[in-house]
């Protein structure tokens, strides 16, 4: 949908759309509904929609939220790698203090402010 609202044609916006549901491993799963798939693969589905138009920042509120320890590590495997391979800023927002360790930045909101945490990278 974000490319055709951009004027991109049908076929050229599918085109695009199947490479991003590959890209977070998806690609055999592209004609099921989102009822149809898991929690851990409707986040990868978000995740293809967030970065089909190329973006330069991705911002990401609790993307591991509603997952199983497992499946929220996997997607937080796959946002890592997406970060890399794209040269991409994200901002990930998460109650996971496993996960935010895992980032090479941590600022936590306390009381209002927001405080940095060590350098963990």
């Amino acid at each position: 949908m974000p490319l055709l609202a951009q004027g991109q044609n049908r076929r050229e916006a599918l085109a695009v759309a199947d490479n991003w549901l590959k890209e977070v491993g998806l690609g055999d799963r592209r004609d099921h509904r989102p009822g149809e798939l898991s929690g851990g693969e409707q986040q990868r589905v978000a995740l293809a929609r967030a970065l089909v138009n190329s973006p330069r920042l991705l911002l990401a509120d609790e993307p591991t939220g509603d997952l199983d320890e497992r499946t929220a590590g996997q997607v937080f495997d796959l946002l890592q790698r997406l970060h890399a391979n794209y040269h991409l800023t994200s901002v990930i927002v998460t109650h996971n203090m496993a996960l935010a360790a895992r980032c090479t930045r941590v600022l936590r909101l306390e009381g209002g402010r927001l405080t940095q945490s060590a350098t963990v990278h």
